[in-house]
């Protein structure tokens, strides 16, 4: 039986303590996507932590009623993105991060976390709407019809602001170059 089906049943015969052993086992088993999620929302490690913490506590307080759900992995994305917008329109982000450096050479951790870091500062650029459809797409992998259902949007808004934000986002990165016969004829050292 997977998580999910476990959520399903709800708390059984085990009253409170069961429904409070499957919240435990929903934080163990999605803390780290959370976070992951918070963090590309938010743009800084410390404002990820709240995030996830805030976002946690809400559901802790509404678990019973979260776990009976089909999808308590979707309702807790939820209030995690309505969280992330309302911090969003609170705290408007004015100061402007400079974009610089080129992309990283093959093999080189320093320059993927780099670029990692300037992805994450291209996607704070974004409205917040336009960033949560894209975080949803690529880091979720969710499809139009479910990140719909989740913000509560039509299908053809979600492939709209998908289609801006890539655009955008793709218009802060440079194409990288070919390479040049030189390099082709000596190959990566």
């Amino acid at each position: 039986m997977d998580l999910a089906a476990k959520w399903a049943v709800g708390a059984g015969p085990g009253g409170a303590e069961s429904v409070e052993g499957d919240f435990h086992g929903f934080v163990a088993a999605r803390s780290a996507a959370l976070f992951r999620s918070a963090l590309v929302l938010t743009g800084s490690r410390d404002a990820a932590e709240d995030l996830v913490q805030e976002t946690l506590e809400r559901a802790c307080r509404k678990w019973r009623a979260i776990s009976a759900k089909d999808a308590p992995d979707a309702y807790v994305r939820r209030i995690m993105v309505n969280l992330a917008n309302d911090r969003w329109r609170r705290f408007r982000r004015t100061a402007q991060h400079p974009a610089d450096g080129g992309p990283a050479a093959p093999g080189d951790e320093y320059g993927r976390i780099d670029s990692r870091d300037q992805l994450v500062r291209a996607l704070q650029q974004l409205p917040i709407r336009m960033r949560t459809v894209v975080v949803l797409r690529y880091y979720h992998d969710l499809s139009d019809a479910e990140i719909a259902a989740d913000l509560k949007i039509s299908p053809s808004t979600v492939r709209s602001q998908l289609a801006r934000g890539i655009d955008r986002l793709r218009r802060q990165f440079p194409e990288p170059s070919a390479p040049s016969p030189q390099q082709l004829l000596e190959g990566t050292r």
